[in-house]
């Protein structure tokens, strides 16, 4: 079952490109998407309510812890982290774990607590306006699912 589509042609078209050599280059783009998207859907929202009833600017902040855990999740290239490629500095493979974990709680704290802006600030006290909430969590979900296709979307193998 698992190769089940191996033998479905679509299209008549003859182009053999090599996706494998290219996977970098589309994961990057693709996470560069993701990221650009979350960050124009939350100044989309900003210059729309920039009144502070309407939009309280300190959500702002989960889309910063959004962005400083996408930068530290990327810190840590795969290698470091099964000890491959990283034997010296502070801490080794370890303080390279504890690095990527922080990266990753930072991550799912900054997407939780959007989802917590969203229903506790917009949906619960049933305001008329509630695209600010979802701007939040969509921004956040965003450079979330970002951060993943460029840390596991990508191969270490042309690096070497």
């Amino acid at each position: 079952m698992s190769g089940f589509l191996d033998g479905i042609r679509c299209g008549d078209c003859e182009c053999n490109v090599d996706w494998g050599e290219r996977r970098n280059t589309i994961a990057s783009i693709a996470a560069g998407v993701l990221f650009f998207t979350g960050w124009w859907i939350i100044i989309d929202a900003a210059v729309k309510y920039p009144d502070g009833a309407e939009f309280h600017h300190a959500y702002h902040t989960c889309g910063v812890i959004a962005t400083v855990a996408f930068l530290m999740i990327n810190a840590v290239s795969n290698g470091q982290v099964r000890g491959d490629s990283y034997s010296e500095g502070c801490m080794g493979q370890t303080g390279a774990r504890v690095w990527l974990f922080l990266g990753f709680m930072l991550a799912f704290g900054s997407l939780i607590a959007s989802m917590w802006i969203l229903f506790g600030g917009f949906v619960v006290p049933q305001k008329l306006i509630v695209y600010p909430g979802i701007a939040i969590f969509f921004q956040n979900a965003f450079i979330f699912f970002g951060g993943l296709v460029f840390k596991f979307g990508r191969t270490e193998d042309l690096w070497q």
